[in-house]
């Protein structure tokens, strides 16, 4: 039952898992927020964790940086160990002065230049879109919960640092409508569609292209409690 890249038993996973990029935020969510986590994975120290959210069996895994790395691991966790749901709860960085500091975003579609679903699959676009049933139910939550949430497009981009130093940032907010940029929803997307699965991407603004403002590593480990509450109880709701 294992993976090369996943060393869980069969039924250590929940049908429901959150995955942020950082295997140390999901440490620390399921540390936080988990009754009795148990630790399924440690190789390559992507850690992943399953406990009980109200009552309910939920799971919290790291994805790693880019595509690539969400690609693999959400493609086993579909195909191999059952997993239904996948919610990201990542990180991004605005491309407008609507999407601020700590605002949480709920992506409506993913806008890439990337190869990846085209090689992985075959699919020759570039958006792709989440799973509309859990969206809703996101949404729903985060209503629920008071907790403010915008939606809309975003940019999952293979690259992180760019040579043209041009505010390229601005041109496809105009182009493309995309709020903000991260490097993964595009990837686990594809994944969903491709395996019959749901997946969904929340995510928290962490630093602005327009004003220049960023958080520190340690606050996007442990500071983006928002997304967590939200994403935590749509899990308990599946």
């Amino acid at each position: 039952m294992s993976t090369p890249h996943n060393n869980a038993a069969p039924g250590q996973i929940a049908k429901t898992l959150l995955m942020p990029g950082d295997p140390l935020r999901a440490k620390f969510i399921a540390e936080t927020f988990l009754q009795n986590p148990v630790c399924f994975n440690e190789v390559r120290g992507m850690l992943g964790f399953t406990g009980s959210y109200h009552g309910r069996p939920v799971s919290v895994m790291g994805s790693g940086m880019g595509m690539p790395s969400i690609g693999i691991y959400s493609y086993e966790l579909y195909t191999v160990y059952g997993v239904e749901n996948i919610i990201r709860i990542g990180s991004a960085g605005s491309y407008c002065e609507e999407a601020k500091i700590y605002d949480v975003l709920l992506a409506s579609s993913a806008w890439s230049e990337s190869s990846y679903a085209r090689v992985q699959g075959g699919f020759m676009g570039d958006t792709l879109l989440p799973s509309a049933p859990l969206c809703q139910k996101i949404a729903e939550t985060a209503a629920a919960l008071s907790i403010p949430l915008k939606t809309g497009p975003v940019h999952s981009s293979d690259v992180f640092y760019r040579e043209d130093h041009s505010p390229y940032y601005q041109r496809l907010h105009e182009e493309k409508g995309v709020l903000c940029v991260e490097m993964e929803s595009f990837a686990l997307f594809h994944n969903a569609q491709a395996c019959g699965k749901n997946a969904a991407c929340l995510l928290t603004i962490s630093d602005s292209f327009v004003s220049h403002e960023e958080t520190t590593a340690a606050e996007r480990q442990s500071s983006f409690t928002a997304m967590m509450k939200i994403a935590l109880e749509t899990a308990a709701s599946l």
